[in-house]
């Protein structure tokens, strides 16, 4: 059996700034050749929520399990990789260039907490998939109340 790695953090203090990451974004939307840091591209994730757990699922297709990593923390779910350019050969011309290289790196807020003992993943036919149960929300905690 192959494993995806999986990292526990209790933050992503170590992210560029969100400042940095808006910028970037913008002039990336208005040219997507344009950017501020090195060439990065954002894999299409969805997210979906059931009474028992929460499930993401990426599309990164050519990229190699080996060059993914999924860091989880009690708020998000960071998710990095490298898709690199296999087919370039150095004699030719590029006519259309629409598939995207390169770094990339997508953090998922979550909609809810989750069991960090309860988490799995999976990479099939191009797609990760990140299941993750849920905390259950209505627990009920007494407390003792002492005499005095």
């Amino acid at each position: 059996m192959e494993y995806i790695k999986i990292r526990f953090s209790e933050d992503f203090s170590h992210l560029s700034s969100k400042f940095e990451k808006t910028i970037d974004d913008m002039f990336r939307s208005m040219s997507p050749g344009f950017t501020l840091a090195e060439r990065t591209w954002r894999p299409p994730m969805d997210i979906n929520e059931t009474p028992e757990e929460i499930i993401i699922v990426a599309e990164i297709a050519g990229v190699d399990k080996d060059d993914l990593e999924v860091e989880i923390s009690n708020k998000a779910v960071r998710i990095e990789g490298n898709r690199y350019a296999k087919h370039c050969s150095a004699n030719s011309t590029y006519r259309l260039a629409e598939i995207q290289y390169g770094n990339f790196e997508r953090t998922i807020f979550l909609p809810a907490p989750i069991d960090p003992e309860v988490i799995s993943a999976s990479y099939s036919n191009g797609f990760l998939e990140i299941r993750m149960a849920k905390l259950p929300r209505d627990i009920a905690h007494k407390i003792p109340i002492s005499d005095g």
